[in-house]
């Protein structure tokens, strides 16, 4: 990590669909120009929509906050975030998670019953889509796409 790359927390301010409520999530992210605000984000969204690991956003220090506030996105990675919910208590996390690593996607446990899942820029959402349908119809998950890039979203569409 060089000098110009410190890690730096931007605190996330959303309404939340899902939960039908006004949310706060904290990422990770590295600093890139602190004179302009930019930060790379370096962790993956768990709740968050519309933002994916290496965005580049701008995010302003805030007083009441007493952090940095995220405030847009200024050049988006091309990856995306996907949320997935273990539907069938009886087929373990790890391997769910293990059938997407072999795709390419990286993804974090949030709980015993969901994982957030990273597509990376480079990977065929194609693929990973009919895997999640696949899941989805045995009834195995449900999955939500928060954060799905143009690119990927090309990739699906037919």
């Amino acid at each position: 990590m060089s000098d110009q790359e410190k890690p730096s927390k931007i605190i996330f301010r959303f309404n939340s669909s899902l939960f039908g409520k006004e949310m706060t999530e904290i990422l990770w992210a590295l600093e890139v120009d602190a004179e302009k605000g930019l930060y790379k984000i370096d962790s993956i969204p768990y709740y968050v929509p519309l933002i994916a690991t290496e965005d580049i956003v701008r995010a302003t220090y805030n007083k009441m906050e007493e952090g940095l506030l995220y405030k847009e996105t200024i050049t988006p990675s091309g990856n995306s975030t996907i949320q997935v919910i273990r539907q069938n208590v009886d087929t373990p996390l790890l391997d769910l998670r293990k059938q997407f690593a072999e795709l390419g996607c990286i993804s974090m446990e949030v709980n015993e019953d969901f994982f957030v899942l990273e597509v990376p820029v480079n990977v065929n959402y194609a693929v990973v889509k009919e895997k999640l349908d696949d899941l989805e119809q045995m009834e195995e998950i449900e999955y939500a796409e928060p954060c799905l890039s143009d690119m990927h979203r090309e990739q699906t569409s037919s």
